[in-house]
């Protein structure tokens, strides 16, 4: 049997690979501590040498990190796949049908923010479908409270402000 960090790489390849969207860390995590297989900081470390496998690839924003599956990460995996037994085929299934809303707004609502040269700060809002954006923009704010209050907002109302804008824009 292989040893169990072996094993947790080629579930988060696994759940990499079953998805066509990035997975967050905190998703991730969940996955393994709401199935009692390891602790948070083993599952960070996992992900940390999978990073530096470069088997994965990862977006940072303020508040998020999210994670993709590299070539390399999936010639891996294919060569390990038999390595997973369908109980844990099974689980991430399981995880993946019980989360499903969640981990696509997760991936499809993004909202980032940065200080600019003015002193300001740009919040750089998205939200996609099927990968692709259907509405981007930048918003200037203020200050830090502001700029993470429109992140926060973006990431619950997003689909009506995009369908408030449609709607005034294609009248």
């Amino acid at each position: 049997m292989a040893e169990p960090n072996t094993i947790y790489k080629l579930i988060i390849l696994y759940m990499l690979e079953q998805v066509d969207f990035p997975l967050n860390n905190t998703k991730i995590s969940n996955f393994f501590l709401d199935k009692d297989y390891t602790t948070y900081f083993t599952v960070q470390q996992v992900v940390n040498d999978l990073l530096e496998s470069e088997l994965i690839t990862y977006e940072t924003t303020h508040s998020n990190t999210q994670y993709r599956i590299t070539a390399s990460g999936k010639e891996t995996l294919h060569f390990f796949e038999d390595k997973i037994s369908e109980a844990i085929r099974k689980d991430v299934a399981d995880y993946f049908s019980a989360n499903q809303i969640e981990l696509k707004q997760d991936a499809d609502i993004l909202a980032d923010y940065y200080k600019t040269t003015n002193q300001d700060y740009a919040v750089h809002c998205q939200l996609k479908q099927h990968n692709h954006p259907v509405i981007d923009f930048t918003l200037t704010v203020k200050n830090t409270e502001m700029a993470e209050a429109v992140c926060e907002n973006w990431k619950k109302q997003s689909e009506e402000v995009y369908a408030y804008l449609m709607d005034l824009l294609v009248k």
